[in-house]
Formats: structure tokens, C-alpha cells, sequence
């Protein structure tokens, strides 16, 4: 396939819907013509249910046991486009004068397609010292599953390059710290009845109300308890925890016989996810006895936090001219780091402008970001 320019490269990637509860496979056929180039080795690594599908792209020698090179890495799903006051067709590219409007424009199609490009460029220019990979993930957006898919199931002995950008929207900020998010469901089951004849039921909702407020009850502990890492996120220093959906009953005439909670622990870098599970368990057991609520983990993004003398850190800041904050969103790089990747988040767009109407993603951060990420392939595989 003939290559395209950023913006018409990004145009393309956003006609795909790839909500989270899509397959991503149209998409990833795409970028694999689009990427089928001399020199470039391709890699699906499939979904457990093979719906979707992750994409390595690989282009120059192997790392070698310094583990030379660069990953770019991407998520490829992006949210529902389903809010009011979209403009706009949402999976359309929309020129707005000074920015380009689209769902997943921001969070992080732009990304993708400099990416793409990047190495498209990279392989027509001729050989590399050291590999150029892109890592595009799915499933990002409801619980960073396809980069733990990818992590537990891609060969030990096949390393990746060390050093990773993960082009998340931080406005070309380096970002070298995330907090996880550790995603739960609470079910309470009672037993059924009409509402005439409550004493043939068990309502389920009204122990949930009992679990909601001993949830209230742990999120004050956790506001108080000094977290590991709580100085690299002094706007929230502690691990926040948010009852987020509640769903239950069938009718007003029935004696409800199921209350399903659900919630989210933002866990920080140094924070075992496991005795967060516990404490839950156990707030959930006391507050409902004597019915037994179920507690499964929905997802487990773990936090991440690089090392400031890493020399992706190190060189990212000295392209952006500023230190290395964190984010308060998880990212696959929590899952990435698993295979010793040190990642940088960095990436074109601001965080403000995705998962909202009219998501848009400005035309000189698309290409500034264009500039840094070329100069940082030149520092990590070129010389």
C-alpha cells in the first residue's frame, strides 16, 4: 500500500470503530497491508476467543542481549462515541482549523498513525542499527487485557527492546509514573418474590446499601493510609476507590433477588492489588451477612513507575524540555514493564479533550509530536 500522509493515515484509522465491544480485526488487517513493507516482520498475537487481535511490527536486527532498539506502543480501541453534542459524523475525521476532531483522535489514533508512518519511513530509508518495533494493543480502554494477553503469552526467550513510548495523550509531556486500576464487582443475591408476600424473599438490595456504605468506610481508610509513591502524585496521594455502578431489581412490585456494586481502587506504584481484594472481601462479607456477596475481579491494570535515570525517560525529557510527571489514568505499560520494557508515557493530545464530544487532537501536536518521536528513533536505532 502506497504511503499516505500523517493526517490522511490518521483519517483512515478512525473510520474503523473499534469500541471496546467491537472486534478490532478490520482494523488490524488494515494496518498489516498498510505496514507489509521490505524488511518488515509481522506478529498477531490473538485474543483468547480470537475476536481480537494484537499487532507487532518489527523492522531492523534483533535487540541483542543489550536490548537495543525502540517499541512504539498503542492501544487500538477506543471508546463509545454515544455521548450528546457530537458535531460531527464521530468516525469521520473532521477538519476544526487548528485540530482534528474524531473518537479515538486524541486517545490514540494520532499516535498509531506516526507510528505507522515512522516505520513505514524507516523502512524505505534502509537498514537500522538497532530494531524499530510498534506494539498495538486492544482492549486498553476496559482494562488493559491485551497487553496482559500479550505479556503471559509472548516468548521469553523473543525480548523486546528495552526502552518503550507508550503514546498516550500527556500534551508531549513525559509522564514516567502511572497508578493502576484495579476493577471489581460486588454481587448480592437474595431470592425473588412479589412484594405482597415479602417474607417468601430475600431483597437483595438492602444488604448491597449495607455494602455501598462499608465501600464509603474503606475508601476514608485508604484516604488516610500513606500509600507508597505518594509524592509523585501529590494532587491525589493515596489510593482512591470509587463505587461506580449499582444495578438491581426487576420491578417495584418485586422483591428483588439480585444487586450487583461495582468499583474501581486506583492502586500506586509499590501497592499489591491482592490485599486490596481482601479488604474488600471482607467489608462486603461483614456488611452483608448473613448473605454471602460474591467479589471477582473484572480487571487488574497494574501501576507503573520507570526509573528517572532510564534512558528513554532521560531522553524524552531533554527532546520536551521539562522533568517527568506522572498520570493519573493506567495504561498497558503497567502490563508492559512485565517483560522489562522501561516506558515512557508520551504522546501527542491532551487527556481533557478524549472520552468526551467532539474528541480532537491539535495540528501541531500531531506534528511536533512527529518531530520528537523521528528524533528519537534516530537516537535509539540509528546510531
Amino acid at each position: 500500500m502506497p504511503p499516505l500522509a500523517d493526517a490522511e493515515l490518521l483519517a483512515r484509522l478512525v473510520a474503523f470503530d473499534t469500541t471496546s465491544r467491537r472486534s478490532n480485526l478490520p482494523l488490524a488487517d488494515f494496518l498489516c497491508d498498510y505496514l507489509e513493507r521490505p524488511g518488515v516482520r509481522l506478529a498477531r498475537v490473538p485474543s483468547a476467543d480470537g475476536a481480537k487481535v494484537a499487532l507487532l511490527a518489527r523492522l531492523g536486527p534483533e535487540p541483542g542481549p543489550e536490548r537495543r532498539g525502540l517499541v512504539l506502543s498503542g492501544h487500538m480501541d477506543v471508546v463509545p462515541a454515544e455521548e450528546e453534542g457530537w458535531e460531527s459524523d464521530p468516525f469521520a475525521l473532521a477538519d476544526r482549523g487548528d485540530r482534528w476532531v474524531a473518537r479515538g483522535a486524541c486517545d490514540m489514533k494520532g499516535f498509531l498513525a506516526l507510528a505507522a508512518n515512522l516505520l513505514a519511513e524507516a523502512a524505505a530509508d534502509g537498514a537500522l542499527a538497532a530494531p524499530l518495533v510498534l506494539l498495538f494493543t486492544y482492549d486498553e480502554e476496559v482494562g488493559t487485557l491485551g497487553a496482559r494477553r500479550f505479556v503471559e503469552t509472548w516468548p521469553e526467550e523473543d525480548a523486546l527492546p528495552r526502552s518503550a513510548v507508550i503514546g498516550e495523550p500527556t500534551s508531549l509531556a513525559v509522564a514516567r509514573p502511572h497508578k493502576g486500576h484495579l476493577k471489581l464487582r460486588v454481587t448480592v443475591r437474595g431470592r425473588a418474590a412479589h412484594s405482597g408476600l415479602p417474607h417468601l424473599g430475600v431483597n437483595a438490595i438492602e444488604p448491597a446499601g449495607r455494602v455501598i456504605g462499608a465501600l464509603a468506610a474503606l475508601r476514608e481508610e485508604l484516604e488516610h493510609e500513606a500509600a507508597p509513591h505518594r509524592d509523585v502524585f501529590p494532587e491525589v496521594p493515596y489510593a482512591p476507590l470509587n463505587v461506580a455502578t449499582v444495578r438491581g431489581g426487576a420491578a417495584i412490585n418485586v422483591v428483588p433477588d439480585r444487586c450487583v456494586v461495582e468499583l474501581g481502587i486506583r492502586t500506586l506504584p509499590g501497592m499489591d492489588s491482592a490485599p486490596l481484594v481482601e479488604r474488600v472481601r471482607r467489608a462486603a462479607a461483614a456488611a452483608a451477612a448473613p448473605l454471602a456477596p460474591e467479589v471477582e475481579v473484572i480487571s487488574d491494570s497494574p501501576p507503573l513507575l520507570v526509573p528517572a535515570e532510564a534512558p528513554i525517560v532521560r531522553h524524552l525529557c531533554a527532546l520536551a524540555g521539562g522533568p517527568a510527571g506522572s498520570v493519573p489514568f493506567a495504561t498497558d505499560a503497567g502490563w508492559l514493564q512485565e517483560l522489562g520494557l522501561d516506558c515512557a508515557i508520551f504522546g501527542p493530545g491532551t487527556i481533557a479533550a478524549a472520552h468526551r464530544p467532539n474528541e480532537w487532537l491539535p495540528k501541531a501536536d500531531l506534528a511536533r509530536a512527529r518531530t520528537l518521536l523521528d528524533a528519537t528513533i534516530a537516537q535509539f536505532c540509528r546510531t
